[in-house]
């Protein structure tokens, strides 16, 4: 039997909308001071660690996480825009109290996390997962037991978490997603296994804000 196919998947680090709140969805925002701080520490904490290959979103904030990571590692990053965000549709750009005031029922569709429901113009949460779940797939085939680095956003890892533990999409979340925290989960015949999920032993501090 092949050796598994173990993905580290690490969050971007913070941005001035994630410490106001604000849902970024695929609007482009870039780490803020202390979001490039996190990039490092967790360049540092993966440093000993062996990668074969380094992924990123192509929006800035997880792309400006990843260049530390992959240089430490001695690695270069390729893009992979099926790890982009969830685009949010009506929502992006404001908060949660401004879209439950501006569009109520959008609102009210996302916070019950409706499967079908695309937010006006965004994705659904099953069309999301699916496009999540495809890329995952096309990396696995791609690197069949090798290690190998992500980094994407926390919708994203909502859905991997999913995906990895059976959790239904429209469940609530229980689960931390931490800003630059360190996910690992491991592919094997057919199936995923989560390995190790939010590690943020590298970072002083984290914030956890899902729409990110």
């Amino acid at each position: 039997m092949n050796p598994p196919t173990r993905l580290c998947i690490v969050r971007h680090g913070e941005t001035d909308w994630n410490a106001a709140h604000r849902m970024q969805g695929q609007i482009d925002i870039p780490l803020n001071a202390a979001g490039q701080a996190q990039a490092a520490a967790a360049a540092a904490g993966l440093a000993g660690q062996c990668f074969d290959a380094v992924y990123s979103s192509d929006l800035l904030r997880t792309w400006q996480t990843a260049q530390p990571i992959a240089a430490a590692c001695r690695l270069e990053v390729t893009a992979a825009p099926g790890l982009r965000e969830r685009h949010y549709g009506r929502m992006q750009g404001l908060t949660a109290a401004e879209a439950k005031q501006s569009c109520p029922e959008i609102h009210a569709a996302y916070a019950s996390r409706n499967p079908h429901h695309d937010l006006d113009g965004g994705e659904s949460l099953t069309a999301f997962a699916e496009r999540v779940r495809a890329t995952l797939a096309e990396l696995v085939e791609a690197h069949e037991g090798e290690t190998v680095l992500l980094v994407a956003h926390g919708g994203v890892l909502d859905i991997v978490y999913r995906m990895a533990t059976g959790r239904d999409l429209a469940a609530p979340r229980d689960f931390p997603i931490p800003n630059a925290g360190l996910n690992w989960i491991e592919h094997a015949g057919a199936g995923w296994r989560l390995v190790a999920w939010g590690d943020r032993a590298h970072l002083d501090a984290a914030l956890d804000e899902v729409a990110g």
